[in-house]
């Protein structure tokens, strides 16, 4: 499971052999949840609402290197690290 960023108390990670829709995970404190990255919503889980705001917000500037390292994972294995929100 590579993690692809870290921000402010959250992992934002793939999976190597995950299913469509793509989608990132996140962990925070104990609070696990799953993001689509086509509609920027939640799929599964749950983050405190501040929280999810950050990641929807730091996956929208982010959705075509998201969607990349998604279609990257799944074909070769290979992913890259994307910058944190700032």
């Amino acid at each position: 499971m590579p993690e692809i960023g870290r921000f402010l108390g959250m992992v934002i990670y793939m999976y190597f052999n995950d299913y469509n829709p793509p989608r990132i995970h996140v962990k925070y404190e104990d609070y696990r949840a799953t993001l689509d990255i086509t509609s920027l919503s939640l799929a599964s889980g749950k983050l405190p609402s501040r929280v999810l705001g950050l990641v929807i917000e730091w996956a929208e500037i982010h959705q075509q290197e998201l969607l990349a390292n998604w279609n990257s994972i799944r074909m070769s294995g290979e992913f890259h690290k994307i910058k944190p929100l700032v």
